[in-house]
């Protein structure tokens, strides 16, 4: 159970950050294309380091290795 919801706040995490880039889109007002953003931001960031403590080290190390420049 755990592994799962990990993985959903997972998802969850980078859908947000989606939606971020969609906001400009929308009809809203720079204030509240600005509010969105930055609430979005933290719920975004929220849910990825919950994951992370949820799916262990293990996650944590596939995904520092997708980042990691090769030589």
């Amino acid at each position: 159970m755990k592994k799962t919801i990990g993985y959903v706040l997972l998802v969850v995490s980078f859908v947000f950050w989606a939606v971020i880039a969609l906001l400009p889109f929308l009809e809203l007002s720079i204030g509240q294309i600005a509010g969105a953003t930055t609430f979005l931001i933290i719920v975004a960031e929220v849910a990825f380091f919950a994951s992370i403590a949820l799916l262990g080290k293990e996650a944590w190390g596939r995904i520092k290795a997708i980042f990691k420049p090769r030589k």
